[in-house]
């Protein structure tokens, strides 16, 4: 039985919060106890560049499932949305918690919404989904790239750099910083990305003892929708390079999932949107809504939106 392992994780301000987040419920509920190893990756390090042409989503990750092949860490903590849709040979996702809000967040020290930005304003975001939505809704705006952690993108807003910015509403309410937030975008405006709000945790796959442990932490609603929304992306070959978004909710026994795809250069296109509901049971049932969704995509086209 595991009993005291440590903990792989960044070193921003949200990460601790999340890593600590699960190390309080480690010893509360498993009685395990947790220590934390503190990681900066590449993905903090390249802020000058967006993720799309350093090497996308896996760079949060690396440096973290290094320490776990090497026994330096049991455990790592990531926002599932950083966490690629195929994982490296020998790791695997032993739970996943439950959702904070997934949606995104209209952030700005002059104005309520995104109706009110003057024509032309600067609003700060390096999501290609969020750029392609944004646009979709207000085509004269000017979208700028945005990097760094949460803090920083909220200094760079506070030094004038931006009229607005759009973060994920679940980090600023970790952090106490719902204050920030001047409205949430509905997912009918903004469709999150897939695993938004949720937290995923790694561990090797042959941690049997762990992974059995950990299972008594899974949030299985959550679970269950963020397997049908990686596997929208999954089947499209998703990564930071594409505008791609899914968010799956639950009606009743229902989960309903629904599927957005812009284009990564030409903005001016239509945004594809596919919606898909099952009866969800199981992982693989979850997974297989997904595909339905990405299927539906391609038949309007999605073909030509994908790279090579």
């Amino acid at each position: 039985m595991t009993t005291a392992i440590t903990i792989a994780t960044r070193e921003s301000r949200l990460a601790l919060w999340q890593a600590e987040h699960v190390q309080a419920r480690l010893g509360a509920e498993l009685g395990i106890t947790a220590s934390l190893l503190g990681m900066t990756t590449r993905g903090d390090q390249i802020l000058d560049r967006t993720l799309s042409k350093v090497g996308g989503k896996g760079l949060f990750v690396k440096e973290l499932e290094t320490a776990l092949a090497e026994g330096r860490a049991q455990l790592a903590v990531h926002s599932l949305k950083d966490v690629p849709m195929e994982l490296p040979e020998g790791f695997t996702l032993a739970a996943v918690l439950e959702r904070e809000d997934p949606r995104d967040a209209f952030v700005s020290n002059d104005f309520a919404s995104l109706a009110e930005l003057p024509q032309g304003a600067v609003v700060g975001s390096s999501s290609l989904r969020r750029v392609t939505q944004l646009l979709s809704i207000r085509p004269d705006l000017r979208v700028e790239p945005l990097r760094g952690n949460l803090d920083t993108r909220l200094r760079k807003l506070d030094e004038g750099g931006y009229h607005a910015i759009v973060l994920a509403a679940a980090g600023l309410k970790r952090l106490g910083l719902g204050h920030r937030v001047r409205s949430v975008f509905e997912v009918e405006q903004i469709l999150p990305c897939a695993g938004q709000g949720a937290l995923g945790l790694e561990i090797r796959a042959d941690d049997a003892d762990l992974a059995q442990a950990l299972g008594r932490l899974v949030h299985t609603p959550t679970w269950f929708a963020c397997e049908a929304e990686r596997a929208v992306s999954r089947a499209l070959g998703g990564s930071c390079s594409l505008p791609l978004a899914a968010h799956a909710r639950w009606q009743g026994g229902t989960l309903c999932l629904d599927a957005a795809l812009g284009h990564a250069e030409q903005h001016t296109l239509p945004l594809l949107r596919a919606s898909v509901a099952a009866s969800v049971m199981d992982a693989p049932s979850a997974r297989a809504l997904g595909q339905e969704a990405a299927e539906r995509l391609r038949a309007l086209g999605a073909g030509s939106y994908l790279p090579g």
